[in-house]
Formats: C-alpha cells, sequence, structure tokens
C-alpha cells in the first residue's frame, strides 16, 4: 500500500519538472556572464547553492540549508555586478530567496521586500562602475532582477499556502485514521467487557448455588457444575470469535440465557413479544439485554423482571433497585454510545425501586413503515 504523503509526491515530482529546467537556466547564466575560469567558478557557486536549496526544499529540509545558501548567491550577485559586469547572476538569491522567504515562521513580507530592495539595491552599484547608458543598466541590473524577483515571491506565497492545505489534510486524515483505530479498540474492549464480565458474574453466581447443594444436592451441583464448564467454554468460543471479528450476537440465546440465569438466582422472569425483532435491531438489542442482565445481577436485589420486545425495542423493567440517586454504570455509558452510533435511543430510569432499561430505534421504524 501507498503511504508516501501528498506533499511528498508533490515536491518530488517538482523536482523531476523542475531541477532540468534550472540546470539548464544556471548553465546558460554561467554562460552568457562568464569572462574567464574563475568568473565560472565564483559564478557556478551561486547556482549550485540554488540547486541544492531546491533539492532540499523539495525534501522537506530547506531550512537547514537555508542561510549558507543564501549568503553564497547574496555574495555572487555584487561580484557579478561590480566584476564581472553580468546582469543574470541574481538567478541564484532569486532561487534561494523565493522558496526560503515564505518558509519564514513570521515577518515574511519584511523579508520579502528586504530581498527585493538587495537585489535592486545591489544592482543600482553598477552605475558606479560602467560607464553605459544609465537607462540601460538601471533596466538590466535593477528593473528587471527586482521585478522578477517579487512575481516570483508572489507565486510562492500561494505555493506555500498550497502547501500548507495538502499539509492539513493529510493530518486530518491521519487523525481520522487514528480515531477510527481508537473507537475500534474501545468497542473490542467493550465487547470483552460484556463476554467476559458477563460469564465470570454467572459464574460466580453459578459457584455459590454449586456450594450450597454440594451436601444437600449432589446431583443438582454436579449440574451446576457442568453449566459453569459449558459456560466457560462458550466464552472461550466467543472471545475466540471476538477476536477474529466472527462474533454475532443472537437475541434470541440472549433472551433465553437471560430467562436461566435470573431463575437460577431466584428471580421470575415474565417476557412479552408485542412483534417479532427486526434482524437489524436484533444485535444492540442484544448487547442491551446481556449488559442489563450483568448489571440486574450484580447491583440488584431483584425478584422480578420483566422483557418487553417489539420490533425495534427492548424494554426491561426490575424490582430490587436502590432508593438511591441513579448509580453510574459505565458499561450501561458505552452501551449508549453504540446505541445512538446505530441511531437508537438508549433510556435508563429509576424510580420507587424500579429500575427501566429501554433501548428503541424509532427512525429506523418510521423509514420501515414507509418503505411498506
Amino acid at each position: 500500500m501507498d503511504t508516501e504523503p501528498a506533499r511528498g509526491k508533490l515536491r518530488k515530482l517538482n523536482l523531476t519538472m523542475f531541477l532540468p529546467l534550472f540546470t539548464v537556466a544556471g548553465v546558460i547564466v554561467v554562460a552568457s556572464d562568464a569572462r574567464t575560469w574563475w568568473h565560472v567558478v565564483v559564478l557556478s557557486a551561486s547556482v549550485l547553492a540554488a540547486m541544492v536549496a531546491f533539492v532540499r526544499w523539495t525534501s522537506g529540509e530547506l531550512m537547514r540549508v537555508a542561510i549558507p545558501c543564501l549568503v553564497v548567491t547574496a555574495l555572487v550577485w555584487p561580484f557579478s555586478v561590480l566584476v564581472v559586469g553580468g546582469g543574470s547572476a541574481f538567478f541564484g538569491i532569486l532561487i534561494v530567496g523565493s522558496f526560503v522567504v515564505p518558509q519564514l515562521p513570521r515577518h515574511r513580507i519584511a523579508a520579502a521586500i528586504t530581498l527585493v530592495a538587495y537585489i535592486a539595491a545591489v544592482g543600482a552599484t553598477r552605475l558606479l562602475v560602467t560607464q553605459e547608458d544609465v537607462s540601460e543598466e538601471l533596466v538590466k541590473f535593477v528593473f528587471v532582477p527586482a521585478a522578477l524577483t517579487a512575481i516570483v515571491l508572489g507565486l510562492m506565497f500561494p505555493n506555500k499556502r498550497f502547501y500548507d492545505v495538502v499539509h492539513e489534510l493529510e493530518e486530518s486524515r491521519e487523525r481520522e485514521a487514528e480515531l477510527a483505530v481508537i473507537r475500534e479498540r474501545v468497542r473490542f474492549a467493550s465487547d470483552l467487557h460484556d463476554i467476559q464480565g458477563h460469564t465470570l458474574h454467572v459464574v460466580k453466581l453459578k459457584t455459590a448455588l454449586a456450594r450450597k447443594l454440594v451436601d444437600i444436592d449432589a446431583e443438582r451441583a454436579k449440574q451446576e457444575l457442568g453449566e459453569i464448564h459449558a459456560l466457560v467454554s462458550d466464552t472461550i468460543t466467543q472471545t475466540k470469535e471476538l477476536a477474529y471479528a466472527q462474533r454475532r450476537l443472537n437475541l434470541s440465546a440472549e433472551l433465553e440465557n437471560a430467562r436461566n440465569l435470573f431463575e437460577a438466582a431466584g428471580i421470575r422472569v415474565r417476557i412479552n413479544r408485542e412483534g417479532d425483532v427486526d434482524p437489524g435491531a436484533g444485535r444492540v438489542l442484544g448487547q442491551v439485554l446481556r449488559e442489563t442482565t450483568t448489571n440486574i445481577l450484580r447491583h440488584a436485589q431483584a425478584t422480578r423482571v420483566r422483557i418487553t420486545l417489539s420490533e425495534w425495542s427492548i424494554t426491561i423493567v426490575n424490582d430490587g433497585a436502590q432508593r438511591a440517586p441513579l448509580p453510574e454504570l459505565r458499561g450501561l455509558a458505552a452501551l449508549e454510545q453504540r446505541v445512538v452510533a446505530d441511531g437508537g435511543e438508549l433510556t435508563v430510569e429509576q424510580e420507587d425501586g424500579q429500575f427501566l432499561t429501554a433501548a428503541a430505534f424509532p427512525h429506523r421504524r418510521s423509514e420501515a413503515l414507509e418503505k411498506r
């Protein structure tokens, strides 16, 4: 899978497209202005510094070489003006400056004005050492270099903003990917909590029952131990399915499991079916039933539980709730996030010793009715 950032791809594309052009331009500058071999050496140093700056810019490491490249090109320009008499050597400082200035953290406009002013001022010194026509010298050494530098700088600022936007989009995509991973981890942890927590509480309940029965009803105690063994085996299987993303909750199985657990704990259960549960809601409603069953066994002194099922909802009401403020149940808080994420609503209420947990999908119900 290609994971190279888009910004890096764009800069590599620029490297492929423009490095040959800059190289040819640099050769033309040296060839047109140099009069001797040492002129070639000095002017080539400016062109080389410009190429180094461009290559480092494509790799995002320009600021590491910015100062030496600026110094070299800034010194070659007055050398060319005063010694060589060539007006093309501003090419080096133009290239380096146009890449460096937009990268500055602050005072970029001031830096751009300073760069243009420096190129124009150095070009103007040509008038001190030449007897040629003043207007032609001003055009060649001042107006053209300053104007081209200003134009290129003006183009590089939007270019910098473009790369910033690309960078921001990459960061947003990375953050979204990280959030997706975190959400998946939370979902996995929540599912694992559902499986392991539910099983451990049921095992605790059945183990306590088996201890009471071992001396008075050995056969029933053996039966309870066998159910504990089967429950642990089933939990191992469910954990493996969860790890391989194969786990699917079966509402009918959860309903039967809840009935057996409540009856084993001496709690009377009544189940009302007002309609067949839609398969699209069954998985989440099964999670609500499982979490609520665990909470009742853990936190309530229940004697009666009523479970009501409809096509798009489930309601569980139990007595034996504490006559205190509604407790904070982290399992239900995590479950609410799942229900809401699927477009549903989770209601939790406690009043007069009764605790109600309800989940419904009214929007899905409306959509299903419209389709009919």
